[in-house]
């Protein structure tokens, strides 16, 4: 019945969505910098979260982005459910998550990264409330960190590879844990619900993003206050100390956007960290933030699909766009339009959007390797979609597991294709 009312709302939404008019805009040249060179003994290639299978797809980088193989990321699937279930506050959060965020289904895979050698995957595990790292020879656990509270959420990487930050989303907190061993090197405290975690290039900065309150149905404008407590936290990634505390909502509403909601979605910042452009729940757009000037100097409104229901308690996890990438050269943001069901381009001189490419529930947006296109996951069609940054045009899409998500660039053992039986 699941995927007969999936199928159902897909074909109404596309009926919709032919409806808008299609804006190639003004889409220069993109200049995509060259991937980095892995190690000797690595090959680039993309992970592909398939939340709702607890695996990943891994596939290649760039080109025809081709499939490579898939790992199972809860081997120890059984052992956990065994504990959970034996424990009724952990299973009264377990059944919790499967009702609200995971929409009728357990959410086994988030976030991902490999280690510098290639030789694990480190995952965080929503259901689990847990950071995993799995073997990717073997396929065995290698090591586990419980987060505080009861479900884990979006990673970040450190530049030099060696740091994983995650968000303990109940908890919230945020963990910094060494990537090869598990071992907690730092953390810190941040506003309800920490969500997007993002290292500043150097590597002396961690961003969090704390979302607030999105499981409840107290939507509307006017209760926007009940969401909880919403902001941005910058800490020292040495002393893991504050360095700064930004709340959107009085930038927004000295911006003069009073009814947006401050809670701060995906980001991404341009190459020299000047700006930061940002989603929040419930707007199909996003703002541009002057980060010396601590101020928004411009928002973008992006097409609506005519078909996508405007009640707000009807948007997932109260997002009705989700995901963004930027080009390398930091001329083209890619954009997720989850709700209204399509991905695209936009200049971001002129915040001129491209042609609106049809994508189900696009998720999250990355950018591939060679930096020429940007990749969005349809967790609906359970297929991922490379998308040309130059012309804002499809390239392909690739199938994958049920429900995927986040996609990350990551470096797996030249060769690889799976791990051993």
């Amino acid at each position: 019945m699941q995927t007969l009312a999936r199928a159902r709302r897909r074909a109404s939404l596309v009926a919709g969505f032919a409806a808008i008019t299609l804006s190639a805009g003004s889409m220069g040249l993109s200049g995509g910098a060259a991937a980095a060179t892995p190690p000797p003994g690595l090959q680039e290639v993309m992970l592909v979260g398939n939340n709702w299978d607890g695996t990943a797809d891994v596939i290649r980088s760039t080109g025809d982005f081709a499939k490579i193989g898939r790992i199972n990321l809860v081997p120890d699937k059984t052992k956990r459910l065994t504990e959970i279930y034996l424990n009724p506050v952990r299973l009264a959060f377990f059944l919790g998550i499967r009702l609200t965020v995971g929409e009728g289904h357990d959410q086994f895979v988030d976030d991902m990264y490999t280690t510098p050698d290639g030789s694990a995957i480190v995952v965080s595990r929503p259901s689990f409330a847990d950071v995993a790292s799995i073997d990717t020879a073997t396929g065995k656990l290698r090591w586990r960190f419980r987060v505080s509270g009861y479900r884990a959420d979006h990673m970040a990487v450190s530049p030099d590879g060696n740091r994983v930050a995650v968000s303990a989303s109940t908890g919230n907190t945020v963990h910094v844990l060494d990537i090869r061993t598990g071992k907690e090197v730092g953390s810190f405290k941040t506003g309800d619900k920490p969500h997007e975690n993002v290292f500043s290039a150097d590597g002396s900065r961690l961003w969090n993003m704390s979302i607030g309150e999105v499981n409840n149905d107290l939507d509307a404008p006017a209760l926007d206050a009940l969401k909880g407590d919403r902001k941005i936290t910058v800490v020292d990634t040495t002393t893991f100390g504050t360095v700064k505390i930004i709340d959107m909502r009085q930038r927004l509403d000295a911006f003069g956007q009073t009814g947006k909601s401050d809670s701060v979605r995906p980001v991404a910042f341009t190459p020299d960290e000047s700006t930061l452009y940002f989603q929040v729940s419930f707007f199909n757009g996003f703002f541009e933030y002057d980060v010396a000037a601590d101020k928004i100097t411009r928002m973008k409104t992006l097409p609506e699909n005519p078909a996508t229901d405007d009640d707000r308690t009807t948007f997932v996890n109260d997002s009705r766009h989700h995901g963004m990438s930027m080009n390398p050269s930091g001329t083209k943001l890619c954009i997720a339009g989850t709700m209204d069901e399509y991905a695209t381009v936009v200049d971001r001189a002129t915040l001129q959007e491209g042609p609106l490419v049809p994508a189900a529930k696009p998720y999250w947006a990355t950018v591939s390797g060679d930096g020429n296109a940007c990749v969005i996951s349809e967790s609906a069609a359970d297929q991922v979609t490379a998308i040309d940054f130059a012309t804002g045009q499809k390239i392909t899409s690739v199938p994958v597991g049920d429900h995927p998500q986040r996609i990350r660039i990551a470096q797996l053992p030249i060769g690889w294709s799976g791990p051993a039986s």
